[in-house]
């Protein structure tokens, strides 16, 4: 993966793709249309929540061990 500012795309729904922005202090913007873009579409998010959730560990305590002596 290239880390270049040339290269960094984020995703207009109105474009319906990966595109070149420009950044404000709040929100990104396409830089073809003008709307507002985000860092994934709905397809790659879900994906990528899904890698995450199935790599979390699994939590919580271990169980007592409740022999009776």
């Amino acid at each position: 993966m290239e880390n270049s500012f040339y290269a960094d795309r984020k995703y207009c729904h109105h474009c319906g793709d990966y595109v070149h922005y420009l950044m404000s202090l709040e929100h990104s913007y396409c830089a073809a249309c003008g709307n507002r873009v985000r860092l994934f579409s709905e397809a790659d998010w879900q994906q990528f929540h899904d890698q995450i959730r199935d790599q979390r560990p699994k939590g919580g305590r271990p169980r007592k061990n409740r022999e009776s002596a």
